[in-house]
């Protein structure tokens, strides 16, 4: 027998995106809020850079958008640009009140002159990073987790995999969830869904992100008829450490901030032949002059080198990465640390306006899962920590303004897998996601080709049709909701680099290297989709 659970609002996703939302909600409303694992697992806890705000008064609301839109390479929402950094400042001091504990400056006269330490980064043109030393999302998630589980209001639920929406006519009314623990699906109704759920790097062979990253939000949403946008601009984290034990280790670009140098096996800098601002130049760029320059030389990584520093100011701004290198016999006092370019960061998504809203009634989409017209052609960094924080509290409160106006939802069916059996054939799942992890790395990577999209785009349907044909055959399972939609979200992503006839931001491919004269978002409509035709939502 299927459990039916009954909340007001149902959010996916216990990152920074979904705890936010859940503690901006009117505390009388009952929200579920789902975690695919454990609590504290997802990337807000593994991110280290920071969060960009406008918080100096060197710095300006203007400065920050126009940065944002100079790394966005002409694809930027101007609306949604201003709104995030014109939200940044109030967004901090939430999180302040929540008791994040962010860097303060150590050369401060005293407690009334409280100032943060704030840190640069790629792209931009003022130090507006505010962070808690290299581990500023695990600051973050760890007391937004504390302070969801003090909340009377809000009922969390662990290790459960959402399946697929509940659409009742043209409504979204809540979703059925895996329970991994017991092996059941269960039904989760709810007046209004919120997807917080993460972006889709795990696609990729070489990926920074955690093992959930699977796009599930993204394909859920496209499977009940919502558009997509964007989904070409993957973003390569320029620099992950590459050692054979290091499993999707970050190196934050705060090390970039701070003065760290880019070289070659031979010691030689490089950087400055690709862009004037050397290693601040912003990721996409970074990304691919590495690449280039290992594929140029066939070199297994490039190195990272940040020794000039005391070793004082490393242990205090950089304990995370000291640590972690100094586990793998890594002084990054003395020696240059072994970097590779890792998948890190999907740009593109559902497509949202400034309220989180899709384009289902009573279906929100928050975070990396969503397309807010703020990144662009490519992410500048920092930026998304903001986006979650931003468009929680503008989801939030547009939910509680709205919530008291829809009818419970209607009656649905309980999860039936009387016509499945239990599967004795999971190695199918094993290798078709590392086949597909495998020509997404090699077909649509930092660097592409029209022949190679082709190729990928065959083989993604290809395996689209196994694993189909499997998902109807056996009772699901975490592994295969992965899979299945990884490869959903690997056809988009897909699907939008064949379309783009030019080179921008992090899309780049040699048989178009050079920009089209017009910025022009790529929005792909699903069959079920009752906007076909529409005008292009997030117009540059």
């Amino acid at each position: 027998m299927s459990t039916r659970q009954q909340h007001d609002v149902l959010i996916i996703g216990s990152g920074a995106a979904g705890l936010s939302l859940a503690l901006h909600l009117p505390q009388h409303y009952r929200v579920a809020l789902l975690s695919k694992a454990d609590l504290n697992q997802g990337s807000t806890y593994w991110a280290q850079g920071g969060m960009a705000a406008v918080l100096h008064n060197r710095d300006t609301v203007d400065s920050h958008v126009s940065d944002t839109l100079q790394a966005g390479a002409g694809l930027c929402s101007r609306e949604a640009v201003e709104f995030t950094v014109r939200n940044s400042k109030r967004c901090v001091e939430w999180l302040v009140a929540q008791g994040v504990d962010f860097d303060l400056r150590e050369d401060q006269p005293g407690p009334e002159n409280r100032e943060f330490h704030l840190t640069m980064e790629g792209g931009h043109s003022h130090r507006r990073i505010i962070h808690s030393a290299d581990r500023t999302g695990r600051a973050i998630s760890e007391v937004l987790t504390e302070r969801a589980v003090a909340a009377g209001n809000i009922e969390i639920f662990t290790h459960r995999v959402a399946v697929d929406l509940v659409v009742r006519g043209e409504r979204c009314q809540g979703a059925y969830i895996l329970d991994e623990r017991n092996e059941r699906v269960e039904l989760f109704q709810a007046r209004t869904v919120v997807l917080a759920t993460g972006g889709a790097s795990k696609a990729y062979l070489y990926t920074s992100n955690p093992d959930g990253a699977s796009g599930d939000g993204i394909a859920m949403a496209w499977r009940a008829g919502c558009r997509v946008a964007n989904m070409e601009f993957n973003q390569f984290h320029p620099t992950c450490l590459y050692h054979p034990k290091a499993k999707s280790f970050l190196i934050t670009e705060a090390i970039r901030g701070e003065g760290g140098k880019l070289l070659l096996p031979d010691g030689q800098r490089f950087m400055e032949r690709f862009d004037p601002r050397g290693e601040l130049a912003p990721r996409d760029i970074v990304a691919r002059a590495i690449d280039h320059e290992m594929k140029r030389l066939g070199a297994d990584c490039v190195f990272l080198d940040i020794s000039h520093q005391p070793r004082e100011f490393l242990q205090s701004h950089f304990p995370t990465v000291m640590s972690r290198c100094a586990e793998l016999g890594i002084d990054i006092s003395k020696e240059p640390i072994p970097v590779v370019p890792a998948a890190h960061y999907t740009c593109g998504g559902i497509v949202v306006d400034t309220s989180g809203r899709t384009d289902l009634e009573g279906l929100y989409a928050i975070g990396e899962a969503s397309s807010t017209g703020l990144h662009g052609a490519n992410r500048m960094a920092s930026n998304s920590l903001l986006e979650c924080i931003v468009y929680a509290e503008s989801a939030a409160a547009h939910i509680a303004t709205n919530l008291q106006h829809l009818a419970a939802p209607d009656q649905a069916p309980p999860w039936d897998e009387s016509q499945v059996t239990d599967s004795d054939e999971d190695v199918v799942i094993s290798h078709n996601w590392d086949e597909l992890r495998r020509f997404m790395w090699d077909y649509v990577g930092i660097v592409r080709t029209n022949k190679r999209l082709q190729r990928a785009l065959h083989r993604v349907q290809l395996l689209q049709a196994e694993i189909a044909e499997y998902y109807g055959n056996y009772k699901v399972s975490n592994d295969l909701l992965e899979l299945r939609n990884l490869a959903m979200v690997a056809e988009l992503m897909i699907r939008c680099a064949i379309s783009r006839k030019e080179s921008r931001g992090l899309h780049y491919t040699l048989d178009y290297p050079e920009l089209l004269p017009e910025a022009r978002n790529t929005v792909l409509y699903p069959e079920n989709s009752m906007l076909q035709g529409e005008p292009d939502p997030q117009s540059a």
